[in-house]
């Protein structure tokens, strides 16, 4: 069955986004999506306002956020009484300051935390570890792969370890996959929990897809 082509949510894991971790590759998460702020950095090079949000690199900073209003924190000032964003960590790019200042330019317009332009992608809620068995060749290969992902898109990920993924069909316990499909939706079960509660080491249990080859070298 052809892969969807509709347009679907890219998935991140955790350990993707963790990669990102500098100033000039700066990605972080929050309420569930992933964000690219290496342009907004190259724009405010130099701004001590950027410190917060370099300490923050790779991670994710949803407990900066309401998660009712998705908007950053906010508090009583107890000498003003006036309400403020929250920032322990200091003030960061777009966050106003507590009293009037003449440096404080607000012409910004939406303010990097509410603008999609910087979103990449979904954060993946679950992940797993899988096993991925090359039948021709007897590669065999664990990836981490995101719950929410279809099979095609984990084929995409499997492209680097075999650059012609495209060309195999993917199997499991001798059924074929459906491409559409999440490993779930297919019948492989996440069991990893399971092993936990019995103190068993889950790697050594790692679901296997097996390829077989289907007699052309179709680029993926």
């Amino acid at each position: 069955m052809p892969a969807i082509t509709s347009k679907r949510p890219k998935y991140y894991t955790p350990n993707e986004v963790s990669i990102h971790n500098t100033l000039k590759d700066l990605w972080v998460s929050f309420l569930g999506k992933v964000y690219d702020l290496t342009p907004m950095c190259e724009r405010h090079a130099g701004d001590v306002l950027l410190k917060p949000i370099i300490e923050a690199a790779g991670k994710d900073i949803t407990n900066w956020f309401d998660k009712k209003t998705k908007d950053i924190r906010t508090h009583i000032d107890p000498t003003t009484k006036c309400k403020f964003y929250y920032t322990p960590r200091g003030r960061f790019i777009h966050t106003p300051p507590s009293c009037p200042r003449t440096d404080w330019a607000n012409d910004f317009g939406r303010p990097w935390w509410k603008d999609d332009s910087y979103c990449i992608g979904v954060l993946s809620s679950q992940t797993r570890q899988i096993r991925i068995i090359n039948t021709l060749t007897s590669q065999e290969q664990a990836i981490e792969v995101c719950s929410e992902e279809i099979l095609s898109e984990i084929q995409d990920r499997y492209l680097k370890y075999n650059a012609h993924a495209a060309s195999y069909t993917w199997k499991n316990n001798g059924r074929n996959l459906d491409m559409n499909k999440t490993l779930e939706e297919n019948g492989v079960s996440d069991e990893s929990e399971e092993f936990y509660k019995l103190s068993m080491n889950d790697e050594q249990f790692l679901p296997a897809l097996h390829l077989y080859f289907n007699d052309d070298l179709t680029e993926a």
